[in-house]
C-alpha cells in the first residue's frame, strides 16, 4: 500500500487538500454521460489533491510518488468524457490548472504551459494575428495539455484533421517516473506517446502547437426539410476548398429544440446544419445553401459570442456539447462516437437512421483524416440497457461505421483500433516502470498478457 502520510510530509508548500468534498469534485470528469461508466466509476476518488505552480513542484511530487508508491492521476480542465482523470487506485490527483502561462509565439508556433485554457491561448494568439487550428467544444474551460492527452478532435477538424495528424502537435515537455524522475523534451513524432494517452505516459508540463492565421469567423445556422438534405449540404461544404471553414455539423430534427439560443429559429421537424465560415466565404455559402434547399436562419460573430459569458458560440452545440445540451433536460439518453466510411458516407448514415429511427438521434461532424474527408458522428442514443447499446453499436458497424466506444475507460477499448500504438506502450514501460501514472487506463500495460492477443 502506498504511504500517503509520508508522501504528503515531503510536499510542504505545494497547494494540497484532503477535504472529502473537494476530492470528490477533483476526482471526476464527465464520464456520467455514459450510464455504464457512471456505474463503474461513481465513488472512486483520490486520497489527496495537489496543485503545483510550476515544473519544480511537479518534479517534487513525482520524486515523492516514486519513493512511496503513490499513483498519480493528472487533471486539467476535466472536460473529458471517459473517466480519464478518475483515479481507479486512489493516490494523488495532480491538477495542472495553476500552470497557465503562454510562453512564446514565434513563426506561427505557440508554446504554453499545460494548464492554460484554450480560450485564453486562442485570444492571446489572436492579438498577434494567429489562432488555434483545433479546439474542443469545451474550449472555454478545457486546458491545452488536457486536449492533447485526452481529446484531440474538434472544431477545425474539417480543415486540419485531428491532433493525430502529423504536424498538428509539434512537441511537449513531459515529466516522468523513471529512476530518477526526469523532464523530457519531445519533438515531432517523438511526442506521439503522450497524444491521447490519458496521462498514462507522463505529466505534460508544456505543449508546442502550430497555429493558423486568425479569421473573423461567423456562426451560421442553416435549416433543411430533412436530414438527408442537410447531410448533402454538409459534405458539399466540406469538399468546397474555396470556402474557408472551421466547422460543419448536422443534426436530426429532434436535437435543435435542446439548443436554447437558437431553438426558436429552427422550424419544427427540420434538420439543422451549424457552420463556421470566414466572411470571405459567406457569398459562396449562401449560394450552396440555396442549391441544397436550405435556409439561413441565424448568423453571429463567433469570437464575440465566446467572449460573452451570456452568449453561446455555435460550437457549444456541436461535438460532445450536443450530448450535454440534451442531458440538461433529459437524463434518459447517452451517446456514441463513430466514423463513417469515406465512400458512401451518406448512404451509411441513412442505413443507421433507418435501422434505429427512434433510438438514434443523428449528429455528424465533417472531419478530415489523412487528407480525406468524411463524417464522424456523436449521435444521441435513447438509453435502455447495456445489451441494447451493444446491438446499436453492432448496427453502426454493419452499416460500415467504425466505433470508438465511449463507454469504456481504457485507451485500447475506446479506440477504433482496439489497441495503443507500440510507441505509446513502449514509452510507458520506459518512463513509468512502476505503473504509477493513471493505473488501469492502459490495458496492454496493466495486463501484459494482452500483448499477445
Amino acid at each position: 500500500m502506498p504511504d500517503i502520510a509520508a508522501f504528503t510530509a515531503e510536499l510542504a508548500g505545494v497547494e494540497q487538500s484532503t477535504d472529502a468534498a473537494l476530492l470528490r469534485q477533483k476526482s471526476r470528469d464527465f464520464y456520467w454521460y455514459s450510464p455504464i461508466l457512471k456505474r463503474q466509476l461513481d465513488g472512486k476518488r483520490a486520497d489527496i489533491w495537489l496543485r503545483p505552480q510550476n515544473e519544480d513542484e511537479v518534479m517534487r511530487i513525482l520524486n515523492a510518488a516514486r519513493r512511496h508508491g503513490v499513483p498519480i492521476t493528472v487533471r486539467g480542465g476535466a472536460t473529458g468524457n471517459y473517466g480519464q482523470c478518475v483515479p481507479l487506485n486512489a493516490g494523488a490527483v495532480l491538477d495542472t490548472t495553476a500552470m497557465t502561462a503562454p510562453i512564446a509565439l514565434k513563426d506561427g508556433v505557440l508554446e504554453a504551459e499545460a494548464g492554460a485554457r484554450m480560450i485564453d491561448l486562442d485570444l492571446w494568439a489572436r492579438e498577434r494575428g494567429w489562432e488555434l487550428r483545433l479546439w474542443p467544444s469545451t474550449k472555454r474551460t478545457a486546458t491545452i495539455a488536457g486536449f492533447v492527452a485526452g481529446g484531440g478532435a474538434g472544431v477545425g477538424g474539417i480543415s486540419h484533421g485531428t491532433m493525430r495528424e502529423r504536424g498538428n502537435l509539434l512537441g511537449v515537455r513531459v515529466a516522468t517516473l523513471q529512476d530518477p524522475p526526469a523532464l523530457l523534451d519531445l519533438e515531432g513524432d517523438a511526442a506521439n506517446p503522450v497524444n491521447r494517452t490519458y496521462g498514462t505516459t507522463g505529466v505534460i508540463t508544456r505543449v508546442r502547437l502550430p497555429l493558423t492565421p486568425a479569421q473573423d469567423w461567423r456562426d451560421i445556422a442553416v435549416v433543411f426539410s430533412d436530414f438527408a438534405a442537410a447531410g448533402r449540404f454538409a459534405l458539399a461544404l466540406a469538399f468546397a476548398d474555396g470556402i474557408p471553414k472551421k466547422m460543419c455539423a448536422v443534426f436530426d430534427a429532434r436535437l435543435p429544440p435542446f439548443f436554447r439560443a437558437i431553438a426558436d429559429v429552427v422550424p419544427a421537424d427540420h434538420a439543422l446544419a451549424l457552420v463556421m465560415v470566414a466572411p470571405s466565404g459567406l457569398v459562396a455559402l449562401r449560394d450552396m445553401a440555396r442549391e441544397h434547399s436550405g435556409r439561413i436562419m441565424a448568423d453571429q460573430d463567433t469570437v464575440a459570442a465566446e467572449r460573452d459569458p451570456e452568449a453561446t458560440p455555435f460550437y457549444e452545440y456541436c461535438w460532445n456539447h450536443t450530448t450535454l445540451q440534451v442531458l440538461k433536460r433529459d437524463r434518459g439518453v447517452t451517446y456514441l462516437q463513430c466514423r463513417f466510411p469515406f465512400e458512401g458516407t451518406l448512404e451509411s448514415v441513412e442505413k443507421v437512421r433507418a435501422a434505429f429511427p427512434d433510438e438514434v438521434w443523428m449528429h455528424t461532424e465533417c472531419v478530415r483524416f489523412g487528407g480525406r474527408t468524411t463524417m464522424t458522428a456523436l449521435p444521441v442514443i435513447r438509453w435502455k440497457d447495456d445489451a441494447r447499446l451493444a446491438e446499436i453499436m453492432a448496427g453502426f458497424e454493419a452499416a460500415g461505421a467504425g466505433i470508438a466506444n465511449p463507454h469504456v475507460f481504457t485507451i485500447e477499448e475506446g479506440s477504433g483500433y482496439r489497441r495503443v500504438p507500440g510507441d505509446q506502450l513502449g514509452f510507458k514501460r520506459r518512463v513509468d516502470p512502476l505503473g504509477l501514472f493513471n493505473p488501469g487506463k492502459m490495458k496492454s500495460f496493466d495486463e501484459p498478457e494482452s500483448d499477445a492477443a
